[in-house]
């Protein structure tokens, strides 16, 4: 009986809904005891959302402050062969409770030595919340063997709309009259995630405990657009330096920072409008000048698991 542990934050219910189909071949296959842990946050956040609480939450999810979380409810001796690190894309960045465990003596306790397949569902930057995950296993000592990405198909021009909508509303659409679609990972695409679990319950029993090699390969895990990586890194550099600027205005309750705040939320809609789209159409026109570098950060980003 292989022993697997399954850690996750679900804010919205449709994380905890892609959990529940990967892991259902194996809690079917009679090969695995399951153990699920949703992070609880001590201050819990809110959702929805209120629009001032959502952005002022950034800054810490770039400099990795997170607020304390409950403490797992596992037995201090509890040990598994398998760990699912279940988690949503916060600015960039993965969730701040999944950052708060992370951290924790508790992650390097049952995270050390152990293989791990992360598990990842959001709009659709995910490349540079995916490398803060790989340096934290990696610091606790443990073995990134898969990955899966579920993102909103959707086109992004629609996302950067529906998203936010959903999240500071409550309300998954379909908005405007059907004009925007529903927002999120798509029914049939959770229901697929099955694929995953099936092909972990095949594999994953007969393994040796220290097999690393992927068990998703070939079953498309994870879909990468090249033309949002170059935008994720600018992104995401934009997101360090104000993160900094905001940090040294106060606390999230400090008047500066809002005001400061007011400033990046411009900030941030003109550059969605501008730089990310010429950043987007640089990359497109350059693509045949840098057509190594392209293969090689696509098939660096896609590992282990590959498209």
């Amino acid at each position: 009986m292989k022993r697997v542990l399954v850690v996750y934050f679900s804010q919205t219910g449709q994380l905890g809904r892609v959990v529940d189909a990967l892991l259902g071949p194996l809690r079917s296959s009679g090969e695995f005891q399951v153990t699920t842990v949703a992070l609880q946050p001590l201050v819990p956040y809110p959702f929805p959302w209120s629009f001032w609480s959502f952005f002022n939450t950034f800054p810490e999810c770039m400099q990795d402050d997170p607020g304390p979380i409950a403490a797992l409810r596992l037995p201090p001796d509890a040990e598994f062969d398998l760990v699912v690190l279940a988690y949503q894309v916060w600015f960039l960045s993965p969730s701040l409770p999944m950052t708060a465990f992370l951290q924790s003596d508790r992650a390097r306790q049952l995270l050390a030595g152990k293989p791990v397949v992360t598990l990842i569902a959001c709009r659709n930057m995910w490349l540079m919340a995916q490398e803060r995950v790989r340096a934290h296993l990696h610091r606790l000592g443990a073995h990134l063997i898969d990955n899966v990405a579920l993102t909103d198909r959707t086109h992004g021009a629609k996302t950067v709309i529906t998203t936010p909508w959903w999240l500071l509303s409550g309300n998954k659409g379909p908005y405007l009259g059907g004009l925007l679609p529903v927002a999120g990972v798509s029914e049939a695409d959770i229901a697929a995630a099955a694929r995953f679990g099936k092909a972990i319950a095949a594999e994953f029993p007969h393994r040796a405990p220290d097999d690393r090699r992927p068990m998703l390969r070939g079953l498309g895990a994870v879909v990468i657009h090249t033309g949002l990586i170059a935008s994720e890194q600018l992104v995401q550099r934009s997101l360090r330096l104000w993160s900094i600027l905001l940090r040294r205005c106060g606390r999230p309750s400090a008047p500066l920072r809002r005001v400061v705040l007011a400033l990046y939320v411009l900030f941030l809609v003109v550059m969605l409008l501008t730089a990310v789209p010429i950043v987007f159409t640089l990359r497109t026109m350059l693509a045949p000048l840098s057509r190594r570098r392209v293969v090689r950060l696509r098939e660096y980003f896609a590992a282990p698991s590959g498209e």
